[in-house]
């Protein structure tokens, strides 16, 4: 089932977000390799898709997992978890309906 993970970006972190990012898109990769992710990005935290210092809200991934208990435990190993880039997480089921 496909899952939406959505994380929250903590004030200042920036930096961290940026000095991490190689090690999350990895994990995103490989998800592509494997065939299980729908779509992932960043969501800039002005309206500009190049937000420069203002940064990022958040980033969201929405992928393939066989539980909504896999997909959390995913995202708990993700770098911008684990570096403390995102104040907030949540996972949800997703059901793809258009297009």
């Amino acid at each position: 089932m496909l899952y939406v993970l959505i994380g929250e970006d903590a004030p200042g972190t920036l930096e961290t977000r940026l000095a991490v990012r190689p090690g999350h898109l990895a994990r995103l990769e490989a998800l592509r390799d494997e065939g299980r992710l729908f779509a992932a990005g960043p969501m800039p935290a002005i309206d500009s898709p190049d937000p420069g210092p203002a940064g990022f809200a958040g980033s969201l991934v929405i992928a393939e997992f066989g539980s909504q208990n896999d997909a959390e435990a995913w995202l708990a190993l993700d770098p911008y978890v684990v570096e403390g880039v995102f104040a907030s997480t949540r996972v949800h089921p997703y059901k793809k309906v258009l297009p």
